[in-house]
């Protein structure tokens, strides 16, 4: 147990609110792990998979009400209704407080309270930032043990008095109309309670690290962003770091442990994998842009997922990892749709229920025995690729930050914007397909800024002026590009092959960075010009190169039309350069004479 004082204070007022029959004070270790890991075996929270084929490894099971993040219960609490913006649910601190207070009230009777400390980034970083979570989740303190770093040191850190952000969970009945997820930016403060899906219950990841993170990030300075990290090693041995942002199920993990393809193995590049999920981002004092990844493991989503997509992914998997909503084979090892190995036979899917492929509902649709959005939570340590860097507090410098999202006819393969505040613009007006890791409609497009949407807590329009004044706090801003893996054809087949060719793209870009590469100039920005993507040993013909590649000013000049009316929602708040963009922009597609 900790000496601060204020987390003992903190922790003695929620036990009276939430009642549990005896707290537990987690310290990290191994002995602990394999205790809570036996105890929620045996009350079916866990199954222990096939410990030969997958050492190490669980299989859990959400509530079938419980399998996504739900982000229409997602709350920003803050005193002015304004400071959340329209990008955000927003709740009064009072009534949230009072709201999910009534729901807390006695939630954990009959339970034990787990107050777990846990560390955001490497412990004593500049960059980190510490937590303590209260939770009746043996699932989640299993899983924060992966995905965060815990133990002695970051008890050290509290000891210190250091402030820490209060993060309160309880799975309550896990009823979904007393389910709520609240974060209070103003009293550094986390209430999430009636989920015990990971994307609402382990509160150091998209809670802590991107929600509250960013309304930290604006008041002190620095970047909170929804963003893998990953360097490029050239021959010669220096590596360039790449940030880029994508919405869930995009490709983010695949990009980050991406493994060069055959046709540029003679070049002898070398993918070092830092984060694939979150950045955090400061400007150093040499005026560039360094960056960590705040979280210690990965949860990621499973389905698509093999030996061909993400080997570094599959590799990652096989040892000290929970899955979650997967199927369970009979011999007690996992499947899931896209994944390795022969579909089988049998097995139980993520409803808990016998299945076999081919069984259809009542519609006549196909069964999945995964869900779609079913994940896997393991080590960071596990990755082939993972780099060295990945415990410097430091960091490590950017020099390109990434866009991209699913648009199957308008944006090109790739374009480079013509500078930082352009880049903001074009971080601005990302838009892309829902997936099943949000609640909605799958398939439809909508707009999320940086990946952000869902993420950013606070106004979103000061979040586009907080991007444009980190701008103008560098000496050598990150090049800002934008990239497009999903562009289709007339019969609705994708173009790129993606996946591991992508690293084409990426050398590309890195070469845009030293001025080593063609580009042509376009309205929406540069892009690559002909044969200056390296495409050998890729069979792409000149028409799909052309498609890939073409920007339609009839289609853009459409688009404007959804941009404003996405912008308008923010009203005199939006800064004045985004609108000066979107006038270049409208002008240069203008000029085209189309």
């Amino acid at each position: 147990m900790t000496t601060n004082k204020q987390v003992l204070e903190w922790i003695e007022e929620m036990k009276g609110l939430c009642k549990p029959d005896s707290i537990h004070w987690c310290d990290g270790s191994i002995e602990e792990k394999g205790r809570l890991e036996q105890e929620a075996i045996s009350k079916g929270e866990l199954v222990e998979l096939n410990q030969e084929k997958l050492p190490g490894c669980f299989y859990h099971r959400t509530a079938i009400n419980d399998v996504a993040r739900t982000e229409h219960l997602t709350f920003i609490c803050t005193t002015n209704k304004d400071d959340a913006g329209p990008n955000n649910n927003w709740m009064s601190p009072e009534d949230g407080y009072k709201k999910a207070g009534e729901i807390f009230s006695g939630s954990m009777k009959g339970r034990t309270m787990y107050a777990l400390p846990f560390s955001m980034g490497p412990v004593g970083s500049p960059f980190s930032k510490i937590g303590v979570q209260l939770t009746d989740s043996r699932y989640v303190v299993l899983s924060m043990r992966i995905m965060t770093r815990m133990g002695k040191t970051v008890t050290a850190e509290l000891d210190k008095g250091t402030d820490f952000t209060r993060c309160l969970h309880s799975i309550a009945d896990l009823n979904a109309d007393r389910r709520l997820i609240l974060h209070f930016p103003q009293d550094n403060t986390i209430w999430s309670v009636g989920s015990g899906y990971g994307g609402n219950a382990l509160l150091g990841k998209k809670c802590l690290s991107l929600r509250l993170a960013s309304y930290l990030a604006k008041n002190e300075g620095w970047m909170a962003e929804h963003m893998l990290i990953m360097g490029v090693e050239r021959p010669n041995g220096f590596v360039d770091y790449i940030a880029a942002a994508f919405p869930s199920a995009c490709g983010k993990t695949n990009m980050a442990m991406l493994i060069p393809p055959n046709g540029l193995r003679h070049k002898g590049y070398r993918i070092w994998t830092i984060g694939d999920d979150i950045a955090w981002m400061r400007v150093d004092s040499d005026g560039t842009l360094w960056a960590v990844n705040p979280e210690n493991g990965y949860f990621g989503v499973a389905p698509g997922i093999n030996s061909k997509t993400n080997p570094n992914a599959v590799a990652t998997v096989k040892r000290g990892t929970i899955y979650t909503n997967v199927v369970l084979k009979p011999n007690k090892t996992v499947w899931w749709e896209g994944g390795d190995g022969p579909i089988p036979n049998k097995g139980i899917d993520w409803q808990g229920k016998q299945w076999k492929p081919g069984m259809l509902d009542t519609d006549g649709n196909y069964i999945n025995g995964a869900h779609p959005n079913s994940r896997f939570t393991a080590p960071v340590i596990n990755c082939p690729s993972i780099s060295h860097r990945i415990e410097q507090h430091h960091g490590v410098p950017i020099s390109a930050i990434i866009f991209g999202g699913r648009r199957a006819h308008l944006a090109p393969l790739v374009y480079e914007s013509f500078n930082w505040q352009h880049g903001v613009f074009v971080g601005a007006i990302m838009s892309s397909e829902m997936t099943a890791a949000q609640q909605g409609t799958m398939g439809k497009v909508r707009r999320d800024p940086m990946a952000m949407l869902p993420f950013c807590g606070y106004n979103m329009a000061d979040y586009f002026g907080h991007w444009l004044k980190m701008g103008k706090a560098m000496t050598k801003p990150p090049l800002i590009f934008n990239v497009n893996w999903f562009r289709t054809d007339e019969n609705n087949s994708f173009l790129w092959p993606g996946f591991r060719e992508n690293l084409r793209v990426l050398e590309w870009i890195i070469d845009r960075c030293y001025d080593k590469a063609e580009a042509v100039k376009t309205p929406i920005g540069f892009v690559p010009a002909t044969e200056s993507i390296d495409m050998t040993g890729l069979n792409i013909d000149a028409k799909a190169m052309k498609q890939l590649l073409d920007v339609n000013p009839n289609d853009w000049l459409d688009e404007l039309k959804g941009i404003s009316e996405f912008f308008c929602q923010f009203g005199d708040r939006l800064p004045e350069e985004i609108w000066d963009e979107y006038t270049a922009l409208e002008g240069r597609l203008q000029a085209t004479g189309v």
